[in-house]
């Protein structure tokens, strides 16, 4: 018989037994012929995609690298078979089902590696797993396994077996056939590979590989780079050797936090909570802490934990170390204040200074008790204090002083007096509307508004304005979500001309969304001052013709709940006609899109919306006030007329109803010495500021002004006459008319 044609035979048939096991690679052995030996090399190599001159990127060269892999050759004719020196019978290898985690077939003896003609391997290392270039070869740990496909090389990009390498690496790797996903799990980590796409997801997050992954020979192939990135494998590229030399971890890991995050000596009761795995998904058996690990710490300082776990092969972990900051137990604060003196006259302004502090220095919560400007009543009197940490540590202060029966000022010149800016005086509101009106100068500054309030509270999306305004620009857009869904407000520049346009952007005052009408035109208004003050200057953009682009973007940086309110006062200049439209859309849609189909909404027939000139009015006063009690009315469409302009939707005239949106500049030229300057509402509840010589006043401090009998103090003049500026813009939301007051102040005594 001819021994070279049962030589292949047998070849055939180890081959054969060989593809029946589910295991994607085992160790290689040889099988006895009669009178003849003949190594399972000898198989035939499958035929290969073309290959790439570079492969793999070559991390750590052992030697002279070659540019160039070269393949094994591919012959009709069986080479000479090298024959081992032990031989070993092939393992009968046990069907697994295919969606769980495929079982590695465990070598029966340790066959020596041969090389390729010319060519010496490194193949011995422990933790090592070496993988021959073109051939489907693998030694892990100097033992020799068999992958169903070799390593391959496609478009540039190195592919293996998954199955190959996960077995080899030790871990788990399932089939999800309703996802169709290859899924690998490592420890907590968990990565899903898809046929035909370069994209794999580590824990949900999407990575790119460097070719999409594919399948041949039902054989699902990877690149090689993307299961070694997802595993974290190190590895080598010797392309002398045409080899590529993995470093596997084999340890276990181990990790804790500590809770709670503030801890603090004597009080806190500190948990661990660990964390350990295994790479190759073996079972964790002990553990161990070193350092200081306490359950509370009696003392404040810095202690370190460390933390190692050990697998079922005995491996330790590497430790793990945490260092806790204990810190001084939170102290209570210390309530302290003094007064001035011990003993008062009846309307002697007592002034307390507050002298409370925190070991910690928490911002502290202060409550009075008999706190007063003054007091009336003669006798011993307490005052007290109570403040209050972030932590709800709580500490009081008392002290008594003594007031005479001697009085010095009485309760009404106390508050004139004494009262801080922006605190509420009360008085008899009805005595105002009778006090003379300031004689003033009346001018304006040519800045055109656009007050879009109309409608106010907006039912369904659409164009809430549309105006073509040209130079000095002020807006004013105030709306109200009454739609289910969320909503944002864009303001939306189109240029119209043959030339680019600049939209420089001044000054800007934006609150919401809010659900306080009153709080969002408050907040909008302070903040406009704010940059009035500043400078301005905010920014600037150009379009291009045609170009549309959002502008004053703080109105849509956060989308308004059903209920909620945004209020905007800006001004802005533009170099040439711009096409303005403010518009309400659901969260999500692109504005610029969405614009041109949106409809023009209709007023609401309450609320008020125009464009309107000249919305600066400077008011100046030339006479001397307070001498005498008086007022500065304003806002009431008599003494102060409303702006008049259009409404641009449907061409109509529009009245500009208490006057919102309106900056005006009063000069007070000549006060009298010792004037007090008062707000007072008259249309009702008000919640705003004002500007006085470049101060910004709340109206009030704490709360709003409810009633025409509540003034807030603005300004006092001393002892000479001077001159008074203010600014003052309506809040949205508030009531109008308002009025300053002008009243002489009691002398000092």
């Amino acid at each position: 018989m001819n021994f070279k044609k049962i030589a292949l035979v047998a070849v055939l048939a180890v081959s054969q037994v060989a593809s029946a096991v589910p295991a994607f690679a085992v160790a290689a052995s040889t099988t006895v012929v009669p009178n003849s030996t003949v190594a399972l090399e000898a198989t035939p190599t499958p035929v290969l995609e073309p290959e790439a001159t570079d492969p793999l990127p070559s991390l750590q060269p052992t030697s002279v690298v070659s540019p160039t892999a070269t393949p094994l050759p591919v012959s009709s004719s069986i080479p000479t078979a090298t024959p081992m020196p032990t031989v070993t019978p092939m393992p009968t290898a046990t069907p697994i089902p295919t969606v769980t985690p495929i079982i590695s077939a465990t070598p029966e003896a340790t066959i020596q590696p041969t090389p390729f003609a010319g060519q010496s391997l490194s193949t011995s290392g422990n933790n090592q797993l070496v993988l021959l270039m073109n051939s489907n070869k693998m030694y892990a740990n100097g033992i020799l396994y068999l992958a169903n496909q070799p390593m391959a090389v496609k478009k540039g990009v190195s592919y293996v077996s998954i199955r190959a390498m996960v077995e080899r690496v030790g871990v788990k790797f399932i089939y999800d056939y309703k996802t169709k996903e290859t899924i690998v799990t490592s420890g907590d980590n968990i990565m899903r590979f898809k046929t035909d796409s370069k994209i794999y997801t580590v824990n949900g997050n999407k990575v790119t590989m460097k070719g999409p992954a594919y399948q041949y020979k039902n054989t699902f192939m990877i690149p090689l780079t993307s299961i070694t990135a997802a595993l974290g494998i190190p590895y080598t590229v010797d392309n002398v050797k045409k080899q590529v030399i993995l470093t596997l971890n084999t340890k276990p890991t181990a990790s804790f936090t500590v809770q709670p995050t503030e801890i603090y000596a004597g009080q806190t009761t500190v948990n661990f909570i660990t964390s350990s795995s295994s790479p190759n998904g073996t079972a964790i058996v002990d553990e161990r802490w070193e350092g200081n690990k306490q359950t509370i710490y009696d003392q404040p300082g810095f202690y370190a934990v460390t933390y190692s776990v050990m697998d079922a092969n005995g491996q330790w972990s590497n430790p793990y170390t945490v260092t806790i900051n204990v810190i001084q137990p939170n102290q209570p604060p210390v309530a302290n204040f003094t007064t001035d003196k011990d003993e008062y006259k009846m309307g002697e302004p007592v002034t307390i200074t507050d002298l409370s502090s925190d070991p910690e220095g928490d911002v502290l919560t202060t409550e009075w008790m008999n706190r007063s400007l003054a007091f009336f009543n003669p006798g011993p009197l307490s005052i007290q204090l109570k403040v209050t940490d972030t932590h709800g540590l709580s500490s009081i202060f008392e002290k008594t002083i003594n007031i005479t029966t001697e009085q010095l000022y009485t309760r009404e010149e106390v508050e004139k007096l004494f009262t801080p800016q922006g605190d509420v005086l009360t008085s008899d509101g009805g005595i105002i509307p009778a006090l003379p009106n300031l004689t003033y100068n009346l001018s304006s500054e040519p800045y055109t508004l656009i007050r879009s309030n109309s409608p106010e509270t907006v039912n369904t999306e659409g164009v809430l304005y549309r105006e073509t305004a040209f130079g000095a620009t002020r807006f004013l857009v105030h709306h109200k979500n009454n739609m289910s869904t969320r909503q944002k407000v864009y303001i939306i520049a189109t240029n119209n001309n043959l030339y680019p346009t600049t939209i420089t952007t001044q000054y800007v005052g934006f609150a919401g969304p809010a659900s306080s009408p009153e709080y969002t035109g408050k907040i909008s208004v302070l903040k406009y001052y704010s940059s009035l003050l500043n400078g301005g200057n905010i920014g600037s953009v150009t379009l291009q013709p045609g170009e549309s682009v959002p502008i004053l973007t703080d109105t849509s940086k956060i989308a308004m709940k059903p209920g909620e309110i945004i209020s905007l006062s800006a001004d802005l200049f533009s170099d040439y006609p711009v096409q303005y439209n403010v518009i309400m859309v659901e969260q999500t849609k692109d504005p610029l899109v969405a614009l041109p189909t949106l409809p023009v909404l209709d007023r609401d027939g309450i609320h008020n919306r125009g464009t309107y000139p000249d919305s600066t009015r400077i008011i100046n006063v030339t006479d001397v006030v307070g001498t005498t009690q008086s007022k500065l009315l304003l806002g009431d469409n008599k003494s102060d007329l409303n702006l008049i302009g259009v409404d641009p939707m449907n061409g109509t005239e529009a009245s500009n109803s208490g006057n919102f949106g309106v900056l005006y500049k009063i000069k007070l030229d000549r006060v009298a010495p010792n004037t007090l300057i008062t707000f007072n509402p008259r249309g009702g509840n008000y919640l705003g500021s004002v500007v006085a010589n470049g101060t910004i006043v709340n109206l009030q401090n704490k709360g709003s002004l409810a009633n025409a009998d509540m003034s807030a103090v603005v300004y006092r003049t001393g002892q000479y006459e001077t001159s008074v500026e203010l600014m003052f813009t309506v809040a949205s939301g508030s009531n109008l008319p308002v009025n300053f007051v002008f009243t002489p102040l009691p002398a000092l005594k």
